[in-house]
């Protein structure tokens, strides 16, 4: 064995089957790797409500049989993988963060993008956290706590997949499945310093239906674009469960990884146009990564798409789904929500129908606006994050005089109205060594695009930053 099992963890997905393959080292090793990073993930940042070890090890002892026959049950054999605990896991409890849902089950169920994990052979690791239904862009909840970050356990790991996000980052394996109803894949990963991916909507079935409608997606959660794409290619496959979805993918997301930049038209809007304030190094880091595409033979140009903030669209949307949420609770169930989700309980069940349908009507004409600006630019770059991760355990950030997570994240809630492929990666540090993230937004059915060019500037260098501190002892 040429890598030491500690080391393991550090792997990527891509990395370990090609290892299992040549015999460098084995699943059960690997897994026991990872393990041994989750409870350390789950010590310094409570980013687990569940880790499942005698599962794990279980499946990885099936796995290294099926690599020493030569016969992988599929691309991701062996691959230790984290669930949000918002998308069912047979076997486990699914208990959205929240004290009114029972924990007895029966768990018998898997979500189909976990189906199809599973039937690739993927190891499942455990469950992340995520605040209560998700309902927010930080990770804390009245029944699991507060999720820390891995670069300071004092700020949030952003949300509301902010458990896969720090334990992709702390080595607690290397694939995790996230949900993004507002930025819920791309916020985390900005603050955490990995990769996060919101494919169109459709293109990765989702079952149970989110009461959010289609809003709602499930997205990869990886350390690079390049074990993003072999993600995708497993979760994308069709389950019949989900009325919406699109269908079999059309070619291979790995194989698309290798096209060129050169010849992109790459627009690049520091604010969307919007009067944003863009903390300095943000703004100076997210320049340096469209530097990076212009030096790849993008063409690129400064330019607005020249759309209004659909915020309160959003909102009526957003809110009207968490009423939804919690219609059947009653009075006594209804005290043990977090009160952030019960104020926006309570307005969105003050919508009318006209009104949300007004909602729809906004959210019809930014897609065909986005649409008509993608005609003539091939990829949209803007931050994913006008800041980085600040302090654990509120909504919003102190002082900044927002009242709800919307306020402080302009730039991803636009991408799930228009049902658009949005990617973020890491382009930089601030100043006390703070993650910054860049956002790669594309066209509807241009997921391929989008991974090709954050995978150059992988290859380019922009993503590498200092691994989080709990990880480097």
């Amino acid at each position: 064995m040429t890598t030491e099992p500690t080391q393991l963890a550090d792997l990527t997905a891509i990395r370990l089957t090609a290892g299992y393959a040549a015999g460098e080292f084995s699943p059960v090793e690997a897994v026991r790797a990872v393990l041994e990073r989750a409870e350390a993930a789950q010590a310094a940042t409570n980013c687990f409500t569940r880790i499942d070890p005698d599962e794990a090890l279980s499946a990885a002892k099936e796995s290294e049989e099926r690599w020493r026959a030569g016969t992988p049950a599929g691309p991701v054999d062996g691959v230790p993988v984290t669930v949000k605990d918002l998308i069912l896991t047979r076997g486990a409890p699914t208990l959205r963060g929240s004290r009114t849902v029972r924990a007895e089950g029966p768990w018998e169920e898997d979500a189909p993008s976990v189906a199809r994990l599973r039937e690739s052979g993927a190891v499942f690791v455990g469950k992340t956290t995520t605040p209560e239904f998700g309902w927010k862009g930080v990770t804390d909840s009245p029944r699991h706590g507060v999720t820390g970050n891995p670069y300071d356990p004092g700020r949030t790991a952003g949300g509301s997949s902010g458990g896969s996000a720090a334990a992709v980052a702390l080595g607690a394996g290397p694939l995790s499945l996230g949900t993004d109803g507002g930025g819920s894949v791309r916020i985390p990963a900005s603050f955490c310093g990995i990769f996060a991916l919101k494919a169109t909507y459709g293109r990765v079935p989702l079952y149970p239906a989110s009461p959010f409608g289609t809003l709602a997606h499930v997205g990869p959660m990886t350390r690079d674009a390049a074990d993003a794409a072999l993600m995708m290619e497993v979760i994308c496959g069709a389950d019949w469960r989900d009325w919406s979805q699109l269908g079999p993918s059309c070619g291979s997301f790995r194989e698309g990884l290798a096209g060129p930049v050169s010849g992109l038209r790459v627009a690049y809007s520091p604010s969307l146009g919007w009067e944003v304030p863009v903390a300095p190094e943000v703004a100076a880091a997210v320049r340096g990564a469209v530097d990076t595409l212009a030096g790849l033979g993008a063409s690129v140009e400064e330019i607005d798409p020249g759309i209004a903030d659909p915020v309160e669209a959003f909102h009526t949307l957003w809110f009207s789904g968490a009423a939804r949420v919690v219609q059947h609770l009653d009075d006594a169930q209804r005290a043990l929500l977090d009160p952030g989700l019960r104020e926006i309980c309570e307005q969105g069940a003050r919508y009318s129908a006209l009104d949300y349908l007004a909602a729809v009507d906004t959210r019809m004409a930014l897609g065909q606006a986005m649409g008509r600006f993608h005609s003539a630019y091939d990829l949209l770059v803007t931050p994913t994050e006008p800041l980085t991760a600040f302090e654990a355990g509120v909504e919003v950030p102190p002082g900044s005089g927002h009242t709800r997570w919307t306020g402080w994240t302009p730039f991803t809630y636009p991408f799930n109205l228009t049902q658009q492929p949005a990617a973020t990666l890491p382009c930089g540090v601030d100043g006390d060594g703070m993650p910054i993230g860049v956002q790669l937004v594309g066209a509807r059915h241009a997921d391929a695009l989008v991974l090709r060019a954050a995978h150059a500037l992988y290859e380019a260098g922009t993503a590498e930053i200092p691994a989080p501190p709990a990880s480097r002892g």
